[in-house]
């Protein structure tokens, strides 16, 4: 690679507008740590004139970012557009077809279009780097595909959003609601403030969990239907309730290989309060990886916000410029076979169950009966009556439960008067 290095910033948000900022400070320090002298020569946004904390070079702005692709000589791009499709995909295409390396955290693009983009990145034989698509400042993709190289990965697991984790850490802290905190998490920043759905649904962890199996276990990134669950539904009641027990509830990404065949799914877990993952909170990110012979390898850490995000795509810019040309995911495109899917009926799990309904008798035996007659077997069982309104909460812990066995018991209560609102289901982490 050549000495002066021609780097192109297209997206000045709070990420894209913090990594510029870092690029220009720390010219020095690079330069020091590979050899190499950067020049930013063309950076892109939507809107030039937006409020912004530096003042655009009006002379290297590009309202166009394919203009830059198609018109200067770039050595490295940093795409920090987001979005799975649209500009980002073009952009970042374009790119690899040109021979320019690109750096960038978008994990909706990667866990979509990944493997597309890794092919052209290998047939050009150039860098795709993605470290700050997964838990940000967390180098969980390098330790993975580096570091533990030469471990046989079995299962990855985490808190992968900080804005859930928040939420709940949050919750059960202040005894507050859930959209009362979730208020509370737009004002500081941790939650967006116009439409969060995409943290809260799970689809954000959903999508980092897809990068993770594919690099953990050499797999085509995974196209099949996945458990998915947000932490919308999560209620004030099944918090209190679960500390009461001695869980605390987080959202957890989770992928396994289970009988050769790949088991991803994110979902809010009950875990217990004296584990490692149970002890995670506010806005930090934790993944813990299981292999042989590491072991149980955890890592911990700020997993959003422009600093964190800054760190990794910094590392990704110092990995380029030191020569290091590496395949995306570890392993040449040829040799990552599309993974066989587990079927998740098939999966058993311990089963938190709150059941909201009338106080009166013979509601307990009815929900019993049914449990019974779906070969769901009872642990524990709590009753929490209000004598007030003449309602009852009824929870129960589940032993091992059979996945599909659960969903149609709990269907078969959706018309009978006694249960007032839908039950509430939450696995047990195992």
């Amino acid at each position: 690679m050549k000495k002066y290095i021609n780097i192109a910033v297209v997206g000045l948000g709070q990420i894209g507008s913090y990594l510029l900022n870092e690029l220009n400070l720390k010219k020095k320090d690079i330069e020091l740590k590979t050899g190499k002298k950067i020049n930013i020569v063309a950076i892109s946004a939507k809107n030039i004139n937006k409020k912004r904390k530096f003042k655009i070079n009006k002379s290297i702005f590009y309202k166009n970012p394919i203009d830059i692709i198609k018109n200067l000589d770039i050595d490295i791009l940093f795409e920090v557009i987001g979005q799975s499709d649209g500009v980002s995909k073009k952009i970042v295409e374009l790119s690899l077809k040109k021979k320019i390396n690109v750096i960038t955290p978008n994990k909706a693009l990667i866990s979509k279009h990944g493997d597309y983009l890794t092919k052209l990145a290998e047939k050009n034989k150039i860098n795709l780097e993605f470290e700050a698509s997964v838990a940000g400042g967390i180098p969980i993709l390098r330790t993975i595909k580096e570091g533990l190289a030469t471990n046989k990965i079995f299962k990855v697991y985490g808190i992968l959003n900080g804005t859930c984790n928040y939420i709940l850490s949050e919750m059960e802290k202040t005894k507050d609601t859930f959209s009362n905190v979730l208020k509370k998490a737009q004002i500081l920043g941790y939650a967006e403030p116009g439409n969060p759905k995409l943290d809260l649904n799970g689809y954000d962890a959903f999508a980092k969990i897809r990068i993770l199996s594919a690099l953990s276990f050499n797999k085509k990134i995974s196209k099949s239907k996945c458990l998915m669950e947000g932490i919308e539904n999560i209620d004030f009641k099944d918090v209190d309730i679960a500390n009461q027990l001695n869980y605390r509830i987080k959202l957890l990404g989770i992928t396994e290989i289970i009988n050769n065949h790949l088991f991803e799914r994110v979902h809010p877990c009950l875990v217990k309060k004296d584990c490692y993952i149970g002890n995670v909170n506010g806005v930090m990110n934790a993944v813990i990886v299981n292999g042989k012979p590491i072991g149980e390898s955890i890592l911990q850490g700020e997993g959003a916000g422009p600093g964190p995000t800054s760190s990794a795509l910094m590392s990704d810019l110092l990995s380029i410029l030191r020569g290091n040309i590496k395949y995306p995911f570890g392993i040449s495109s040829v040799k990552r076979k599309k993974p066989k899917i587990y079927n998740i009926n098939n999966y058993s799990n311990s089963l938190y169950l709150r059941f909201e309904v009338k106080d009166k008798p013979g509601v307990l035996s009815l929900i019993t009966k049914q449990l019974a007659k779906k070969r769901i077997s009872v642990q524990r069982l709590i009753q929490i009556p209000d004598h007030k309104k003449k309602t009852a909460s009824i929870v129960i812990i589940t032993h091992l439960s059979n996945e599909n066995d659960a969903q149609n018991c709990l269907k078969s209560f959706k018309n009978n008067s006694n249960i007032l609102k839908k039950p509430t289901l939450i696995r047990l982490f195992n």
